[in-house]
């Protein structure tokens, strides 16, 4: 019987399927984005079945059986902690970034570590070329008995050689380049990424094989393709930097098996990534004692306490309108924080032009922040420096009173092991556990109380 063919119009930046053509997306406001493509009925109705021909059914939960696979770890002890503890057997984990930031250094470092472990690795690349990939994994040291390379971009052709070689670990560099022969539509399109995650998934899921899939970004940041590729995946991390500066930060926003909140810091050298052992120490190995304008704080990302310095420049503004420009925190909160210390300090700040910035590319969002960021603005006001030995952690209300946060423990213990000597905490975090001898806690119940012992008003 021939297949019915018919077609279908799908907006390249969401998703929306339209029988026939619009100028703008209902779905997400998108203009000329509806794309035509031929829809193929397919025959193929399977369900999942496995490579030892294994159908799935549907059972009672009391029947389903857990099986105790431990993850598995590789050297990199920053990515294993962004993971969760490791590479799960069976997930699907999707890694974007920045062209040219280092996405597939780190996939080829950690194939060949997984290689190392036993694991047999099928390294798929639909950008480059077999010779290629042997020279990039010359210059970083990569080799292994059990690793292969496949350069190949048709889906169908990639299964048969996963059901050949039945490896335990597959990348895919990358999805977009990636296409279904049913698919008339071009490679990188909503339909074929949608449908090449889907396949993968299910190799995944039925096979117990991890694959890591890489994914190009919009010039927004965000992961090219329809939405729901986020969704289909177990582990969404994106691998942030400057291509012009060494370090990277690899963060985590979706994880099935593990914190959404982890980072993992690497430098990029010759010889590939290197993790980062201790962040706070790179993000304030560069800070000038006693500038203006500058704080520290402790932040948690994730599990781990990280301190960050925190600047701040007010200029007197030229025109009518103050302009608030904010690098890695977020414009909102610093404009709350200027009106509060307006309001509640007495600081004329309507007519000063704030660039705030979080050093070291690290992207800061929770309400901890809120205390490092009112010292460093007034101290820029004021052109009064903070001392080098001092952090600062709170949340700050619209009244004018600092909150008390999470984590104060560990955050206070990570000041005193790199040799802060005075940190100020909310006063209501004071109690319940055990103050360290090596560092003078100051508790602080107002912003005005705050400063005052910060910068001696």
């Amino acid at each position: 019987m021939a297949k019915k063919k018919s077609t279908k119009f799908v907006c390249q930046s969401c998703g929306y399927e339209s029988p026939k053509w619009m100028g703008r997306c209902p779905n997400c406001g998108s203009w000329n984005e509806m794309m035509e493509e031929m829809v193929v009925d397919k025959d193929d109705r399977r369900s999942r079945v496995s490579m030892t021909g294994t159908v799935a059914k549907a059972q009672l939960v009391q029947d389903v059986t857990i099986s105790n696979e431990t993850r598995v770890k590789t050297k990199l002890g920053e990515l294993n902690r962004v993971l969760g503890g490791g590479v799960v057997p069976g997930s699907l984990v999707l890694i974007g970034g920045d062209p040219g930031i280092g996405k597939s250094t780190l996939l080829l470092q950690v194939s060949a570590q997984l290689n190392m472990t036993g694991g047999k690795v099928l390294y798929v690349t639909g950008e480059e070329s077999a010779t290629q990939i042997k020279l990039r994994a010359t210059r970083l040291g990569v080799d292994g008995e059990k690793f292969y390379i496949y350069p190949e971009t048709d889906m169908s052709a990639i299964r048969k050689t996963i059901e050949e070689i039945r490896p335990e670990y597959v990348i895919i560099d990358s999805i977009q380049t990636m296409n279904q022969p049913d698919i008339t539509s071009a490679a990188g399109s909503v339909s074929q990424v949608r449908e090449n995650t889907s396949e993968l998934m299910k190799i995944a899921k039925t096979n117990n094989i991890a694959i890591f899939i890489v994914g190009h970004v919009t010039k927004e940041g965000a992961l090219a393709g329809p939405r729901m590729l986020e969704h289909m995946v177990d582990t969404v991390l994106y691998f942030e930097g400057d291509r012009h500066q060494s370090f990277r930060i690899l963060r985590a926003v979706k994880n099935r098996f593990g914190s959404t909140n982890e980072i993992g810091i690497f430098e990029m050298r010759e010889r590939g990534l290197q993790e980062v052992l201790n962040p706070s120490e790179m993000f304030l190995e560069e800070r000038l004692t006693g500038a203006n304008g500058s704080s520290v704080v402790a932040a948690m990302e994730g599990t781990r306490p990280i301190l960050v310095e925190i600047q701040a420049l007010l200029t007197p503004t030229v025109f009518g309108n103050a302009k608030r420009t904010a690098s890695g925190l977020d414009h909102n909160r610093v404009s709350l924080i200027m009106a509060v210390l307006e309001k509640r300090a007495n600081l004329l700040l309507q007519n000063q032009d704030a660039y705030l910035k979080a050093a070291g590319g690290v992207r800061l969002d929770e309400p901890a922040i809120d205390l490092a960021i009112a010292i460093s603005i007034a101290s820029s006001y004021k052109e009064r420096g903070t001392q080098a030995t001092d952090c600062f952690i709170g949340e700050i209300g619209l009244t004018g009173e600092i909150r008390r946060v999470s984590h104060i423990e560990q955050r206070v213990k990570e000041a005193a092991k790199l040799g802060f000597e005075r940190i100020f905490i909310p006063k209501n975090n004071i109690g319940g556990w055990t103050l360290p001898k090596e560092i003078t806690v100051v508790g602080v119940e107002t912003i005005s109380e705050a400063l005052k012992k910060a910068l001696g008003d």
